[in-house]
């Protein structure tokens, strides 16, 4: 058998080491060792972006954020379940990630960056959520592991309350939180829920259609109530 060789690695900043390793055709990102994803297996990655922009994609030039790069996988599904009016921001904290999608990775995913539609943030989603009130028509999540982060303190904190707070806020009304994990969390189900969504969680298979299922949820924003006029009916004079 091909053994694996690292081609690259980048620290993760506040903690941990990514490593780019490939065997033959294959390619795989680690993260302190722990396979963290593989270009044989992204059809959930896939699921995730055509049911989290399928709901936005005829608005007026829908805008949708993108956790994670990854492999690129993400990002190519959900352009080309968007139109060409759209507009896709890519948040990635190790700028490595981006210099390994413009070459090693580039054409696994048909090389998604070199699209018009695409803007990549250096950062922490977290604080592209902060600043960003009312900015996205979809929220796309493929972060680590999923609520089970591996890679970066803050990620685990995104899938908590004040992580789907952020979201709700950055989201324009009848947006959608698409959120990938690696198995289902019945406790991040709740916390949505609680959070003002209605949420639905989806076991897709990793690869094509068959082998190891990942989870996804879909979760648009709850209407808000009307506004109770406390029984009182206006008149109105001729």
């Amino acid at each position: 058998m091909i053994p694996w060789e690292t081609v690259a690695s980048a620290a993760v900043p506040g903690g941990g080491m990514l490593a780019l390793a490939r065997r033959g055709s294959e390619w795989v990102i680690r993260v302190d060792g722990r396979d963290l994803m593989r270009s044989a297996a992204h059809g959930s990655e896939e699921a995730l972006a055509d049911r989290g922009c399928a709901p936005v994609r005829d608005r007026p030039a829908p805008r949708v954020l993108v956790g994670g790069l990854g492999m690129g996988y993400t990002l190519r599904a959900a352009l080309g379940a968007l139109p060409r009016r759209a507009s896709v921001v890519v948040s990635e904290i190790v700028p490595a990630v981006v210099d390994w999608n413009r070459t090693w990775l580039g054409d696994l995913a048909g090389r998604p960056l070199d699209d018009a539609r695409v803007a990549i943030e250096i950062g922490d989603v977290s604080a592209l959520l902060a600043a960003s009130p009312g900015a996205f028509d979809a929220i796309l999540l493929d972060l680590d592991n999923g609520p089970a982060a591996l890679s970066h303190p803050s990620n685990a904190r995104l899938y908590g309350k004040a992580g789907i707070d952020a979201c709700r806020r950055a989201l324009r009304e009848g947006g959608i939180l698409a959120t990938w994990s690696a198995a289902e969390d019945a406790a991040f189900t709740e916390r949505l829920r609680r959070g003002g969504f209605d949420a639905k969680v989806e076991r897709v298979p990793a690869h094509g259609t068959r082998g190891r299922k990942h989870a996804i949820w879909i979760a648009s924003i709850r209407p808000r109530p009307p506004r109770s006029t406390g029984g009182r009916t206006r008149s109105r004079r001729a």
